[in-house]
This record gives C-alpha cells, structure tokens and sequence, in this order.
C-alpha cells in the first residue's frame, strides 16, 4: 500500500493510524521495546533539507527494530551522472522493503509509486501533499482537544506553496471542522484545494486578517512564508513577516487555544509564545515518531 496523498486514506484506515499510534507512544519514548519491524529495512530518499521528517522516520523505523539505508546527498549519488528518478526507485527497492521520499517536484512520490513494487510513502513532494504531516498533525489535535466534531482551525501564512496544509485541509473536513484561511491574496489556499474541501461538505472561509478570526479559533495552525518556494524573491519580500504570533495576539484568544506549526519557523512565532499553555508544536513534533512508527507498523504488517 502506498501513501503517497492523504486521499490514499479513507476516514477509517485515519482513525486506524491514530489509534495505532495511541498504543506507540511508550515504544517512541523508548519505555518500551520492540522487534515487530525485524529485519525489514525503510529506505530514505530526501532530495531536500529535512530535520523532523527524516529523523522521526528513521527513529520510528529503529524503535520497531528495523533498519535504514539512506540516499545520503543526491550529489554523491548516480543522480548526479544522470540517473533518472525512475531508475533510482527501481534500483533503491531492491535493497529495501520500503521507501520514504521527500522531493522537490510535485508528483515525484506519485511517480516513484508507479516504478516500486515496494510500498512508497511520501514524504513531502514539493508544494504538493504530505500526508504523514497531516497524521501526526490530526494526531496532536485529537489527543489534546479529544474530538473533532466542530472544532474552528484556522490556518495562516503559506497556505498556497505549503504543502502541509493541503493535506490537513482535506483531512480535517473530513471530521466535520470549520475551516478559516487566513493569507495575502498570493499565498491564499490553492482552489483545487477549497474546492476539494468544499466537495467534502466544508466551507471554508477566506481572509487575510488574522486578528479578526483568533478570538474564536480553537486550533491556530501556522505556516511558514517559503522563501525557497517563490520564484521571484521581490515577491517574497513583499509577505515576509506579514504575520507573527506573540503574546499580545493570544490575549484575545480562549485559553485553551492550541497553536500548531510544521516547523522549521522563522519569525512567524514569537519564543515567547513557547512557555505558554497555547504552545503545542514541539509536542507535535515528537508526535511524528509514534505516527510514523504506526504507519510503518501497518504498511508492513509487524506484530508489537
């Protein structure tokens, strides 16, 4: 099974992954052991920067008793003489029962799957999806707020090249949320994606004042400006910093807001806001190991 899009998963397999997850929350502090992943081996394929993504697939992958081969930097690899992507993932499969990729072309993970007969998931590919982000993220939710049922996010910043918030936009209407968009006219939630969540029965809002959408929100999920993604730097500069969360715009929050972010971040979250109870995103990354040790648990069929 591959899980290249966040559609690759119906509401059920979802509730399947988080609750699996539940259950690999002491085995990803280490509390516990396992060996349910034994002599299986999770190739790594990241063909651009990655911290929390690619360290929290190769812990999940260890902390089920498996092992990892990596690509390394594709510079050093045959890539660099011209090997083309295809060729990789037919050569990478043979020495691996399982692939994660992370690339920079959209639909590079989909076109990995179509040349592996081994499972692929993908890791982020470009502006596209990144449907194990999104996991972890309904995750981080569900374990704090309970439930889903009417829950009010709002999502700010880079919501056209971030690619974390397409797969949770999708995901979240799935379970019933009030979404709000908050983001410049340029950087505003592709249409492909607000008529996709529109399909699903949601009805999204659209602004570019966050101030004003705060005050009811119950989950702040906040995006990084991409820098790397903009083809013309004058227009980055003209939305860099065009929103910052502090203290002072918590004040007109509820208080038990929780404020999210993919990481890395900039200077989009004041640190200040990091002794706050708002402040959920550093939990939110360690999410990624039980996630991803669930996922992987399920895709290869281990027994804990």
């Amino acid at each position: 099974m591959d899980i290249v899009s966040i559609r690759d998963l119906n509401r059920e397999q979802i509730e399947q992954v988080l609750e699996r997850s539940e259950k690999m929350i002491p085995y990803a502090r280490g509390e516990k052991s396992s060996k349910a992943l034994d002599g299986k081996i999770l190739a790594t394929l990241f063909f651009e920067p990655s911290t929390r993504t690619r360290m929290s697939f190769e812990s999940a992958m260890m902390r089920l008793g498996g092992r990892i081969t990596d690509l390394g930097v594709p510079a050093m690899s045959s890539i660099s003489k011209g090997e083309s992507l295809a060729d990789t993932i037919r050569m990478v499969e043979v020495y691996s029962d399982i692939i994660a990729i992370r690339h920079p072309r959209e639909g590079s993970a989909r076109l990995a799957a179509r040349f592996s007969s081994k499972p692929v998931i993908n890791a982020g590919d470009g502006a596209g999806q990144h449907p194990t982000q999104t996991l972890l993220d309904l995750f981080t939710i569900k374990r704090i707020k309970k439930d889903f049922d009417k829950l009010k996010v709002v999502m700010v910043g880079d919501l056209k090249y971030g690619r974390t918030v397409h797969s949770l936009a999708e995901a979240l209407s799935s379970f019933g949320v009030e979404l709000t968009f908050v983001a410049p006219s340029a950087l505003q939630m592709p249409k492909e994606t607000v008529k996709q969540v529109e399909k699903m029965g949601c009805k999204p809002k659209l602004t570019n004042h966050l101030n004003e959408t705060i005050a009811d929100a119950d989950v702040l999920y906040v995006t990084r400006i991409q820098k790397e993604r903009f083809p013309d730097l004058a227009e980055y500069q003209k939305v860099a910093g065009m929103y910052r969360v502090d203290r002072k715009l918590l004040r007109e929050a509820k208080s038990d807001l929780i404020v999210m972010h993919p990481l890395p971040r900039v200077d989009e979250i004041d640190p200040e806001v990091d002794d706050t109870p708002h402040a959920k995103y550093f939990e939110q990354a360690f999410n990624g190991v039980p996630v991803r040790m669930a996922l992987l648990n399920l895709v290869l069929g281990g027994e804990l």
